[in-house]
């Protein structure tokens, strides 16, 4: 099994309200040698949450985010040689439309495969297979 660290990565239109839908997951694994970003961006949610939000630009930012994962350089990127630089930038705290939330870790046979499964538990707005049981009244 590999350790692994992961952020999730939230849409916050206002900064003020705090508050925020998940839009993408970051997962490092540094004895894979793997980091990486996954995003989606659920139009309706979003526009549920604002309205006038700029969401070709909220998906600009996800894309740099991924670059940076892969260590792309220029376009105003940060060059970083070692990858768990870059995750430390990538979960540092910042007050933009685009976050990062808590760090959490795990362990997982595949970084990969366990980045699309982060993203669909923690970003993709699936309807549940069933409705949820409820409790009768007393």
């Amino acid at each position: 099994m590999i350790g692994y660290q992961y952020a999730t990565l939230r849409l916050v239109p206002r900064v003020d309200r705090e508050e925020f839908i998940n839009v993408g997951v970051v997962l490092y694994a540094q004895d894979a040698g793997f980091l990486d970003a996954a995003w989606e961006v659920d139009d309706a949610r979003a526009s549920a949450l604002c309205p006038t939000c700029d969401l070709d630009g909220v998906r600009a930012g996800l894309e740099q985010v991924r670059a940076v994962c892969r260590g792309e350089a220029g376009r105003g990127l940060p060059r970083f040689e070692r990858a768990g630089q870059r995750f430390g930038w990538i979960v540092a705290p910042r007050s933009t439309v685009v976050q990062p939330g808590p760090v959490h870790g795990g362990l997982c046979a595949d970084p990969a495969t366990e980045l699309e499964r982060l993203l669909v538990c923690l970003v993709r707005a699936e309807a549940p297979t069933s409705p949820p049981q409820r409790r009768p009244r007393r």
